[in-house]
């Protein structure tokens, strides 16, 4: 019996030995996971790739020809307080989501409103901001309209970005309507201002700052917005090492109140337009 039980203490001293000796498989597959997130690689690299494109006034150029912005100031707080440089890779809306999968930047900071279909591409952040579409009319195509059912007949013709939410609220909210879709806000804002369209739908406050710039041609028809989005930051999915990090990033600005700071430059002031015109 105690020739058992010594050779029962030796042989768990062994197994417990191995077992240091060897990490688990588990742990194995946490710390490659680990070394394979984006926030690790920027972390080597020194450099946070950006993937954006221009919506004003999320993200446009000054007259010196440099970035600006509400995007640009979140996607470059968030790269200081990595510790990184923020590497801006302008994309055309319509394939930015393949562009961030096939990795030509690590992550999606542009006014991405936060869809579950989308949800299927990519992992989303949690909210740093909440946007709605609006929309803006010709003066003289859509005279007299006030409505959303004004506008919800096959005659009207509405203009909007490709792969927008813009595109998705204006099938949902005014499904008879006509819809023309273009790579760039500046053609479909070109559009209705050349009276080939009766209204341009678009997220807050564009609407509005297009119905200043161009009081003799556009109007508001419509109060306020018609739709309440979450934008999130994009990346590609799987990556919960460096989603955790952004969500925490997040709550902190959020609570700092730097955010709101942002929002009220960008979104409830004019005070940037000196920095483009």
């Amino acid at each position: 019996m105690v020739r058992f039980r010594r050779f029962f203490t030796t042989l768990t001293v062994l197994l417990a030995g191995f077992a240091l000796a060897c990490p688990s498989p588990a742990a194995d597959i946490r710390q490659e996971l680990v070394e394979k997130s984006t926030l690790e690689q920027a972390l080597r690299k020194g450099t946070l790739r950006i993937g954006m494109s221009t919506f004003v006034p999320w993200a446009m150029k000054d007259k010196t020809g440099n970035l600006v912005g509400f995007e640009i100031d979140v996607a470059t707080r968030l790269a200081e307080d990595m510790g990184v440089k923020a590497q801006f890779v302008p994309t055309k809306w319509s394939g930015i989501i393949p562009a961030l999968l096939t990795g030509k930047f690590d992550i999606i900071i542009g006014g991405m409103g936060i869809r579950p279909d989308r949800s299927i591409k990519v992992n989303f952040s949690i909210p740093y901001d909440y946007s709605g579409m609006s929309l803006v009319a010709h003066r003289e195509k859509a005279a007299g309209y006030a409505t959303l059912a004004d506008f919800n007949r096959e005659d009207v013709v509405i203009v909007a970005r490709i792969g927008t939410t813009a595109a998705t609220a204006t099938k949902t909210f005014i499904p008879k309507a006509t819809l023309r879709l273009f790579d760039d806000e500046s053609q479909a804002i070109q559009e209705l201002l050349n009276g080939r369209a009766h209204a341009f739908v678009t997220s807050k406050p564009t609407p509005a700052f297009l119905a200043l710039k161009h009081a003799d041609k556009l109007f508001l028809p419509l109060p306020d917005t018609f739709t309440r989005e979450p934008i999130g930051f994009a990346i590609r999915k799987g990556d919960v090492d460096f989603l955790n990090y952004l969500d925490s990033w997040i709550r902190v600005v959020e609570a700092e109140g730097w955010l709101e700071q942002k929002r009220q430059y960008w979104f409830e002031s004019r005070e940037w337009e000196t920095l483009i015109q």
